[in-house]
């Protein structure tokens, strides 16, 4: 896959991301902890049929030798699933987006910390510029009150977990590049999934969603987690751990959008100066990556 492919479709991958909060605007009965142990549930499902639809049989002997990196990240896709969606019921679409954003900074910190990665100066000029978008609109939209801070607070885990995982998954399939078992840290979304489910269904109990609910829910585990997630740890092997994360920062810009367009959560003015800041920094390091894999293409000629 070309580096412009793997970019598109992580642009589809945010896309995909970032109707959680809409969605969840739109439940009936179904609260907090039930909604994470549906949606993880409903995740868990469709991830073991496409699993178990990819490698048979030997799938459940693959989640038996699965190694300490598939655990350490499944740990961390545990994290994001239930954080994320406890947070979103806290507190509002805008204010967990924002905190999830720090993700791209977290992200190349850790590449620079335990990958030694020497990012280029354009990527962490996009991610200041980024960063500072985030920041003002975090200030501007951040409410007061205990609700909204337990929320933000909850949030945070999400950019965290994401950073562990990202400079993980490039670090495991870097050392893998080209071998059979490229595939094995797929399973980590399936394991965080269970793991998510198993610990907040004792939560949620007892359960309160309807059939209208659970369609909703499941259609998030569906295509808001299950596909997207597997897509990304697909793309770890084309795209650097800081260009994801620093992809991932559209989701929100998205998820912004869908809650204003479809449950009339309407961004301030603050927020689309903010995001529009977000999507300069997106914009501008792909355009200067591509340009400068242009002239270095040349120069090789």
């Amino acid at each position: 896959m070309t580096h412009r492919r793997a970019v598109l479709l992580m642009l589809v991958v945010t896309l995909l991301w970032s109707t959680a909060g809409v969605v969840t605007r739109h439940l009936e009965a179904a609260r907090s902890f039930e909604v994470t142990f549906w949606r993880s549930a409903f995740n868990a499902l469709a991830l073991a049929a496409a699993l178990a639809w990819m490698r048979g049989p030997a799938l459940a002997g693959q989640i038996r030798r699965a190694s300490a990196s598939v655990w350490v990240s499944a740990l961390c896709w545990a994290t994001m699933f239930t954080a994320f969606m406890v947070s979103i019921m806290l507190t509002s679409v805008a204010n967990v987006l924002v905190t999830m954003s720090l993700g791209p900074l977290l992200t190349a910190l850790f590449a620079r910390v335990f990958l030694r990665h020497r990012l280029p100066t354009r990527t962490w000029a996009a991610i200041a510029l980024g960063s500072l978008g985030l920041a003002w609109m975090f200030g501007h939209e951040m409410q007061g009150g205990p609700g909204a801070l337990i929320g933000v607070a909850v949030a945070f885990a999400v950019p965290l977990a994401a950073a562990t995982n990202w400079t993980l998954l490039q670090h495991v399939q870097r050392g893998k590049a080209g071998s059979a078992s490229d595939p094995d840290m797929l399973l980590a979304v399936l394991l965080g999934a269970l793991i998510s489910a198993a610990l907040t269904l004792p939560l949620a109990w007892p359960l309160q969603a309807g059939a209208h609910d659970l369609t909703l829910l499941a259609g998030l585990g569906v295509f808001q987690l299950a596909v997207p997630c597997l897509l990304a740890v697909w793309l770890t092997r084309v795209l650097a751990a800081p260009e994801i994360a620093l992809l991932g920062l559209l989701e929100v810009i998205f998820g912004v959008l869908w809650a204003w367009l479809g449950a009339g959560e309407a961004p301030s003015f603050a927020a689309l100066a903010g995001g529009a800041m977000v999507l300069l920094a997106l914009l501008g390091n792909e355009l200067l990556g591509l340009r400068s894999r242009a002239c270095g293409t040349r120069s090789k000629n």
